[in-house]
Order: C-alpha cells, then structure tokens, then sequence
C-alpha cells in the first residue's frame, strides 16, 4: 500500500477502495495480513471465459444477422476500416500496445454485436471483453509477428456481409480460441 501510494500520490482511503473494486472484479485478490495482488490469469479461467463468450456473442451475432439493418452494416464497414487502417502495435520490432488499434478493435467488436438490438445482451458481452483484455495481452506479446488478427477480423466481417451468421460464428469461435491456445503455449513457456 505505501509503494502504490507514493506512486500515485493518492491517500489510503481512496486507493483502498479502487483495490477493493478491483478485488470485486478479479482483476485482484486479497489476502488477509498480506494484502492485494495481482489475480493469477490461469487456462481454466480463460477457457471458461472463452466458452461463455462464444455462447453469448454467437446469440447477439445470430440475432443481429436476422434484424440486419443498412444502418448496422454501414457501421460494421466503418468499424472494420478504421481497424484495419491501424496498426496492432505501436512498435514494429516487438509489441507495445497501441491504445486507437485498442480503441478500433473494441469498436469493431461492439458494433459487429449491436445489430442484436439487445441491449441487456450487450452488456453481458461489453463486460465479458473487458475480462478478456489481460488474456488478449499476455497473448499478443507471445504472437507478435506470428499472427494476423486482421486476416481474422476480415474473414469475420466477410462472412456477415455476406449473410452467413453460421460461418460468422465458427469464425469468432476460431478467432476467440486461437488467442486461449496462445496464452496456453505462453503459460507453459513461462512455467
């Protein structure tokens, strides 16, 4: 607590309570006379995560494919422009986070959902992204060079465009469980 405190130069109180809004979203754990850590990204956690999030997102991409809209499919082009227009990482050499691919990348994703019209399953998958953020991280830095998400995103894109939800929705599994099997070889390497 005092290191995070003169790092921040924020009070106790205040950092207490953004750690216990961390601990209440697993992004940290606390442990009893020892304070907070960082929580343990483990394969099982992923997995399941991946598993719910193919369930979910295939409903909102099935249900978006039977309302499409040319409003809906006009945003999914833009989404997919803009994305493909920037690059994954701001180095070239190595990765390092690029906060507008971040940004465009989030974006692609949400509009590609929003054509479902539901806004409570919307939600559930904003939050299920937001979880998937450290997993897609850890997974980026073993797969630089070695991976082309945008071939991914394009393939996805096509695949609505061109009405076909089933292959949409074998191409986001694909897609989703690609990142989990990186973050496994990246595990084991570091174990």
């Amino acid at each position: 607590m005092h290191e995070l405190r003169d790092r921040y130069q924020v009070g106790a109180s205040p950092l207490r309570e953004a750690l216990n809004r961390l601990a209440s979203e697993n992004w940290v754990v606390h442990n009893d006379q020892r304070g907070f850590m960082v929580a343990q990204a483990t394969q099982a956690e992923l997995e399941d995560l991946v598993n719910t999030r193919i369930a979910i997102e295939s409903l909102a991409i099935q249900q978006a494919c039977e309302r499409r809209t040319s409003a809906w499919e006009e945003q999914l082009v833009l989404a997919f422009h803009r994305l493909s227009r920037t690059p994954r990482s701001v180095a070239h050499d190595a990765y390092e986070e690029n906060p507008e691919w971040e940004k465009l990348h989030r974006d692609f994703h949400r509009v590609l959902l929003a054509g479902c019209g539901s806004e409570l399953l919307l939600e559930f998958c904003e939050q299920l992204y937001d979880r998937a953020y450290r997993f897609r991280q850890l997974a980026a830095r073993t797969a630089h060079k070695r991976r082309n998400e945008l071939d991914e995103h394009r393939a996805i894109f096509d695949a609505i465009l061109g009405g076909r939800a089933d292959e949409a929705k074998d191409l986001l599994a694909a897609h989703y469980r690609r990142t989990a099997s990186i973050f496994g070889q990246s595990a084991d390497v570091a174990s």
